[in-house]
């Protein structure tokens, strides 16, 4: 590749792949270095070093071929359900060939009559939700006081980020009216948009649902679309994605303007210079405005996906340069002035402040300044979710007491939720007992309580009633709706909280009715969520309710050693029903055939564990041991076939990915004209055939970010030499605590373990809801 030009015909950066004839899906970015890794010294707790579950079997199950690229899963990079791969905090579903999640839920046939199917229910509520979206746009003509946005004309727009910056004004010069004071307010006024209306008899009313499914698309659209990109010498596989994308006239869309193919998932900047190149000709240049527009849309999407709400502007105008704009800073004013993207700045953290007149301070002694907060850009998709989340969140706390509570168990939690609208609940995975159990009080008192689940693999002995949060939104399940249109509960209890992205938890808190109690409770070591935002992290932080940490500990070898990496020790456990074997590997190829070995073989004769029964997790989906060369080793020994039907055979082990975040393993029973076909945990599933590439993968293995909120009784975790430079405390936290019963490590990454433990916390991610939390609520102390 060549460097990028400045001349009429922009040229890819040179870390970018352009399409050419022939061409496949969108590249997946890089992850770890590859290769084999020193020989390794256990780090973690086991019978002794080398200790395996048995002999090994003879043959290497690595089929010759597979994958070496290295994309993983917690590299720095952009969501792995997506396509690419994330540090701390994203989760990895069923990560598309072409850089895409995606696919729609289809429980049912979309045409079949009776009862709204979950895909349906979804695509409905989806509809409602991008109303209620647009009226609320049309209402922020005025600041945004919870957020201090920057507002003005459009001359102060253009001129607000570089005057900021540079410091020639403050930030308070742009605004039309003095920015919001960080005490506390009052209550928010209910929504503008009314709330879902109850439906008819026996039938569900549809409500908020998961973003990120698509609704089904025309055949005439796709193939309008498709010809358009041959024609760009884009992959024509492409088409479904960018008809779900654009949505009605992408065919349009994309020959008025070639960049909008950056809105699929997957798509890199340099592969949509070549796409407008062989559209337009000589009318496209690095700095045509439709570019520069497109590339800081890019540029935010790609931070979401990481699990930014926003970004500070100084980071995107360096991206802009990167990628050859000639004048980023007239990119970004454009893009503020035309309303791609809009303008923020928060208050930061309290400074202490001595103030004059207190006799603390001196004319030799001026007041400390408190510094000038960073101006931020973001997209109005995530912004009126967080100032949703945090106006929702503001009236749940802000809810009087209940006395309806009195003598309810456990008795910290029930005090905490008489107490308040909203309590945050932390604690293991023993800990859930705790809401579960206040859940079960509020039935006995005659209350209507529902617990929810991230996923139906959350279920376990004490919570198998719940509901997941994407049927409860959808309708699909729980209790229905009143006839405000609000979820007819007297106590929402969220497990596996920090896997909510802030759109989902935007929409779960507007459902709540008035003088409804929402408990979420979750372990904040864990990986943050698979979307953007870092709701419970940030909820913690803010404290701004009362917060109950649990004192119940994780049991038995498995949970000694995963509370000692919480607190970044890697310790020795005693293991004497050999709950925890370390299996150390020379190399990635030795460490595929260790765990095929352990699957099929160690596990369930030393353990009494089936091989269905076992889940491998992994660093990212490519290299020598990623998920892509472990399944296509495990399928091989435990399923083998030809592949009938898009590479899956019935029998197969899968995970479906409907929506960006939600992983659902399941078992591939047959294929016919209208899809594949699965048995989920959830129920059956049928996926459209042009919809299982991008949203169906293999699951014999898994990535950690798959497997979050997610146990099996056995889990084998495969590190190899490449995955060092992937793992973080998070993420060895996460896939350590998958197995219920048992623990294999197939350890290959030496002393970076133990690196990884003790010295790389979680990623940072860059939101505005604590800011938003503390104008709105005086933290608690």
């Amino acid at each position: 590749m060549t460097a990028p030009s400045r001349g009429p015909n922009p040229e890819p950066p040179a870390d970018d792949q352009t399409f050419a004839d022939g061409a496949a899906a969108p590249e997946e970015p890089a992850g770890a270095p590859r290769g084999d890794g020193a020989a390794p010294a256990p780090g973690t707790g086991a019978p002794g070093p080398g200790d395996t579950l048995g002999e090994p079997s003879g043959g290497d199950a690595v089929a010759a071929g597979l994958p070496d690229d290295a994309d993983t899963d917690a590299d720095e990079g952009t969501d792995a359900e997506s396509g690419e791969d994330t540090d701390g905090g994203t989760d990895g579903g069923a990560e598309t060939r072409a850089g895409s999640d995606g696919g729609t839920e289809a429980d049912a046939d979309p045409g079949s009559g009776g009862d709204l199917s979950e895909a349906e229910a979804e695509l409905a509520a989806q509809r409602e939700l991008r109303a209620r979206i647009e009226r609320r746009k049309a209402e922020k003509d005025a600041p945004i006081a919870s957020g201090s946005k920057l507002s003005g004309t459009a001359a102060d727009l253009l001129a607000a980020v570089r005057a900021v910056e540079s410091g020639e004004k403050s930030a308070g010069a742009y605004y039309d009216s003095p920015p919001a004071p960080t005490a506390p307010r009052a209550a928010p006024a209910a929504s503008p948009a009314p709330r879902v209306p109850a439906a008819g008899p026996g039938h569900r009313p549809t409500a908020p649902a998961v973003p990120g499914v698509p609704g089904p698309t025309a055949p005439g659209a796709v193939a309008a679309v498709r010809a358009v990109l041959a024609q760009g010498g884009a992959p024509e596989s492409l088409a479904v994605q960018v008809a779900d994308v654009l949505g009605e006239g992408a065919e349009g869309v994309l020959r008025e303007d070639p960049w909008q193919l950056l809105s699929v998932p997957g798509v890199r900047p340099g592969q949509a210079d070549g796409f407008a190149r062989a559209l337009l000709g000589g009318e496209c240049g690095p700095g045509d405005e439709r570019r520069t527009a497109a590339l800081v849309t890019w540029r935010l999407e790609r931070a979401a996906l990481q699990g930014h709400t926003v970004l500070e502007s100084s980071s995107v105008r360096e991206a802009l340069a990167e990628l050859s704009v000639p004048d980023p800073d007239e990119a970004l004013r454009q893009a503020v002035s035309d309303g791609a993207v809009l303008l923020f700045q928060d208050g930061g953290e309290p400074q202490e402040r001595t103030e004059g007149g207190t006799g603390d301070a001196t004319e030799e002694e001026p007041p400390t300044q408190q510094p000038e907060a960073p101006v931020l850009l973001g997209l109005d998709r995530y912004a009126l979710a967080e100032e949703s989340l945090a106006d929702g969140l503001a009236r749940l706390a802000r809810a009087g007491a209940d006395a309806r509570w009195a003598g309810a168990e456990p008795a910290e939690l029930a005090r905490a939720v008489a107490a308040s609208g909203l309590v945050v609940h932390t604690g293991g995975e023993a800990a859930r007992a705790e809401p579960v159990a206040l859940a079960d009080a509020a039935g006995a008192l005659g209350l209507r309580a529902v617990v929810a689940v991230h996923s139906p693999r959350g279920h376990d002995g004490q919570d198998r009633a719940a509901v997941t949060v994407s049927g409860l939104l959808s309708g699909t399940q729980g209790p229905g709706r009143d006839e405000d249109g609000a979820l007819a509960l007297d106590l929402l209890v969220v497990l596996d909280a920090p896997r909510l992205d802030v759109e989902t938890a935007a929409m779960l808190v507007e459902s709540l009715p008035d003088g409804g109690r929402l408990v979420l409770s979750g372990d904040p070591e864990e990986l943050f969520s698979a979307g953007a935002g870092r709701v419970f992290a940030d909820l913690l932080a803010a404290r701004v309710c009362p917060q109950v940490a649990s004192r119940i500990p994780d049991p038995g070898p498995i949970g000694e050693l995963v509370s000692g990496i919480g607190v970044g020790e890697l310790n020795q456990v005693e293991a004497p029903g050999r709950e925890v074997v370390i299996v150390p590997v020379r190399d990635a190829g030795e460490a595929v055939h260790r765990t095929v070995q352990l699957v099929a073989d160690s596990v369930p004769r030393a353990i009494g564990v089936p091989a269905g029964q076992t889940q491998v997790i992994t660093v990212g989906h490519g290299g020598s041991a990623g998920t892509r060369a472990l399944n296509a080793a495990l399928k091989e020994r435990l399923n083998p076939g030809p592949g009938r039907f898009a590479g899956f055979d019935p029998g197969d082990r899968v995970a479906y990915a409907p929506a960006t975040g939600r992983t659902m393993p399941g078992t591939v029973v047959s294929a016919d004209a209208e899809g594949l076909r699965l048995e989920c945990e959830g129920g059956p599933v049928t996926v459209p055939k042009d919809r299982v590439e991008s949203a169906v993968r293999h699951g014999w293995a898994m990535t950690a970010h798959q497997a979050a909120g997610m146990r099996w009784p056995a889990a084998v975790v495969v590190l190899p030499g490449d995955a060092a430079g992937g793992l973080s405390r998070p993420w060895v936290y996460t896939a350590f605590g998958r197995g219920e019963r048992h623990l294999s490590v197939v350890h290959g990454v030496d002393q970076a373990l133990s690196r990884a433990v003790a010295e790389i916390p979680a990623q940072e991610r860059t939101t505005r809801l604590r800011p938003l939390l503390e104008g709105l609520l005086a933290p608690t102390p």
